[in-house]
């Protein structure tokens, strides 16, 4: 128990030091980011790409990626239920001191569903595209929107970390059920998955369009700080 304790407190701790580290501005940045909406550009931007990219295959590994949001999802949220493990906002020993923008969330909050979800979206696509730049792209992204959960009070690290694990272990199995798919039932359709992915100037088509989108929100709410 005092081991158990002692995990409890340096996750309040970390938390704590994450949470508080806020401003105006930065309150509008993360709300926005942490909204799945937020993202739609970007998320047609990656479809564009699978499409183009795998022609007659497209299909089926949008459905894939569709379950894979939906497992991780669902996974995340059954494990709130089972442990349910408060909030910080929702926490009574420290609700009070915690810094949260809009919402408090639900009541419970082990573990974090955007930090599996966006993971496993992350996985997923970053083994279907072979592409380093745009697995160094994918990952900022999953671990972007999973700190806007801290930043928003709503999550502790643990919750984060543990769902950025489940999420990675997701998208590999989903991965490797895509690549069973492929050998079983659309081996002799082109193209190949082991020896397609972006190249360079796709995935900086993918990171410009990112880049845009980013400076679009700083500025954005830049300007909402103004007009406060």
């Amino acid at each position: 128990m005092a081991f158990i304790e002692s995990i409890k407190q340096l996750d309040q701790s970390i938390f704590f030091f994450f949470n508080g580290m806020h401003n105006s501005f930065w309150d509008i940045v993360m709300s926005l980011l942490t909204k799945t909406g937020t993202w739609l550009l970007f998320y047609l931007t990656l479809i564009y790409f699978i499409v183009r990219k795998y022609k007659m295959k497209a299909l089926v590994i949008l459905i894939l990626l569709a379950l894979t949001i939906v497992i991780s999802d669902q996974v995340s949220v059954f494990f709130k239920e089972t442990v349910k493990r408060f909030r910080p906002t929702h926490e009574p020993a420290i609700q009070n001191l915690v810094h949260y923008v809009h919402s408090r969330g639900g009541l419970f909050g082990f573990f974090s569903s955007h930090a599996t979800n966006s993971f496993a979206v992350a996985v997923f696509t970053a083994r279907l595209f072979k592409n380093t730049r745009y697995q160094f792209l994918i990952y900022f992204w999953a671990i972007l929107v999973s700190y806007t959960r801290i930043y928003l009070g709503v999550h502790y690290p643990f919750d984060i970390l543990t769902g950025m694990l489940v999420g990675i272990l997701i998208g590999h199995f989903i991965y490797k059920l895509l690549v069973i798919v492929e050998n079983r039932f659309l081996l002799l359709k082109l193209p190949k998955l082991e020896s397609t992915g972006l190249t360079n100037e796709e995935s900086y088509i993918i990171m410009l369009v990112f880049s845009i989108f980013i400076t679009t929100i700083l500025l954005s709410a830049s300007q909402l700080v103004r007009l406060q």
